[in-house]
């Protein structure tokens, strides 16, 4: 896929091998996930991307992560696009797929 054609805050849900991967321009760093949600395997990619509150003090709400945490939307699981790491549930994860970039064409490894 070209990737003009994925302009950063964007995803693209796509065939790679037998798998349907989505991608995700987060910033400049592209990434590719199994759209396959680990909870209940149910779609995941066409989920909400956003951000996280961090751990902070008492009464207060410190915003981060935005644009690189998506949730499930059957369940609402949020899951770190970067790692792949499940928020709420650390045994689960994103499976990821290795990405390169190569005269501006995205290429995903399946």
């Amino acid at each position: 896929m070209p990737l003009a054609d994925l302009p950063p805050g964007s995803r693209r849900v796509v065939r790679a091998g037998p798998f349907t991967v989505g991608v995700f321009n987060l910033n400049g760093r592209i990434v590719a996930i199994l759209d396959l949600c680990p909870h209940e395997r149910v779609p995941i990619c066409g989920g909400r991307v956003d951000g996280t509150t961090l751990p902070s003090s008492y009464g207060t709400f410190d915003w981060s992560r935005d644009g690189e945490i998506i949730a499930c939307p059957w369940h609402g699981w949020e899951f770190d696009l970067v790692s792949g790491a499940c928020l709420v549930h650390p045994g689960k994860r994103l499976r990821h797929f290795p990405v390169r970039v190569e005269d501006s064409v995205i290429y995903v490894q399946a």
